[in-house]
Formats: structure tokens, sequence, C-alpha cells
């Protein structure tokens, strides 16, 4: 059952905490991968394969945890951890080759349930899709499956910022093509690096949590309301815009 209060009292606390004033919801920012498509499991799989192939063992589960920054955050992460270096350039390059071609193989390219119910529900905003990922088949494919949405213009990918998730660069970057202010927008994510870099900007940003991790990492990062799919998130649209506008 929706929790419509605890809604309201989310989008309430997010305002107080930033001193906002009521505002209509006017842009509309989304992740791509587990929010738009079900790719996680895709991404999962290739990159534990690729970097395993390097002698770096990894679970599934990492990648969730590391979903959204760059592709070199990512490797350099791992050869951090693993061998207390960062990865050579020849060795980022070669790593993300194999895991874009692994990642071709694997993926279902089918859309999350419901997603393009969401994005139509917000077509009167202004949408902007924010994400870390730079694969080019990817990026071809959202415009067949979310066909005149979403263009060079209201699109910022890996390929468009120097720092990515979790730093807010990439949100901040979305609230200049949307021209709108913080306390205007909505951030749509699934991923705890994703959530802290909206929440870093100063959007209230909800989490549809579509892959393995417990709630609470979602809400630790900052999440102000945290859905189970969706059709959750497609009911709770109008309880989160009559909730911004006061």
């Amino acid at each position: 059952m929706l929790d419509t209060k605890f809604i309201s009292d989310a989008v309430q606390k997010h305002r107080q905490k930033h001193h906002y004033t009521p505002k209509e919801l006017k842009a509309s920012f989304f992740d791509m991968d587990g929010v738009l498509f079900d790719s996680m499991p895709a991404h999962a799989r290739s990159w534990v394969q690729a970097v395993a192939e390097e002698g770096l063992k990894t679970e599934p589960e990492d990648f969730y945890l590391y979903e959204g920054q760059t592709a070199a955050c990512t490797i350099n992460l791992l050869y951090r951890r693993h061998l207390n270096r960062d990865a050579t350039k020849e060795e980022e390059k070669r790593i993300y080759l194999r895991k874009t071609a692994l990642f071709g193989e694997y993926d279902s390219g089918r859309a999350i349930p419901d997603a393009e119910s969401v994005v139509a529900e917000l077509s009167d905003t202004f949408r902007v899709l924010v994400t870390g990922s730079s694969q080019p088949g990817l990026l071809e494919r959202i415009g067949k499956v979310y066909p005149g949405i979403f263009n060079k213009e209201n699109m910022v990918t890996g390929n468009d910022v120097s720092i990515g998730k979790p730093h807010p660069e990439p949100y901040l970057m979305a609230l200049k093509y949307a021209k709108a202010s913080p306390e205007e927008a909505l951030v749509v994510e699934n991923a705890p690096k994703g959530v802290r870099a909206g929440v870093s900007a100063g959007i209230f940003t909800v989490a549809v949590n579509t892959g393995p991790l417990p709630d609470a990492v979602l809400y630790e990062e900052g999440a102000g309301v945290v859905f189970d799919d969706m059709s959750q998130l497609l009911a709770a649209l109008p309880h989160i815009r009559e909730a911004f506008a006061g």
C-alpha cells in the first residue's frame, strides 16, 4: 500500500533541510541502467568476467554499489583494492573494451517495466537522462525505446563529465540543461552512488530498487523514498507533485 504521508513528509523534510519554498515540479532527471533499462544484470556479469580475466576477483553485487560512476573510476577502484595502484591507460582501455563486448552478448535490451509510463507521466517537465555510461550501443538504444524524448540537448553521459557520480556534477549539469533550480527538480535513481549525486546537488531524489541491494543502502545515501518498482513510483507521482507544490 502506498504511504502517501511518508512521501509528503519526505518532500517536506527535504525542503526544510535546504530552506526551499514550495515549487511546481519543473524538471525530472533519470538514471539509465536499472531505471530505464533492465541492463544491470548484464553490466554486473560482464564486469565480473572482464576483470576476472585480469586476475581481479569480484562479485556481481560490487557493481551495483559502483554503478553510476565512470568506467575509469570503477577500474581504478578495483586496481587500488587488489593491487594498491591505479590502472594504466592501456589497462583501462583493454578492460573497458572487453567489458563492452561482453555486455553486448549478455544484455537483453529490455526496458524496466512501467519505466516508459513514468517517463510519459512526467512529459510536462524538462526530462534529462543522466548516466555514467558511455557505451555507444546503449546510448543509441535510448532513442529507439524512448523515441523523441532524449537527445544530445537533454542527455548527460560519461563522455560529458570530468568527475561523474557520486559527485553532484552530472545532476548540476542537468539543472543547467533544464534551466531549473534544485527545488524544482526530481531525480529517479536506483544505485547508491547515483542517489548520493542527486542528493549532493540539492535535488529531491527517489530510488527504485531494481537490484539486489537492501533498501537501507539507498536510504543511507539520502534517498527520500525508496520504491520497489516503477509501478509504485508511477502511483506516487501525483502525491510527489502535490507535495512539491506545498
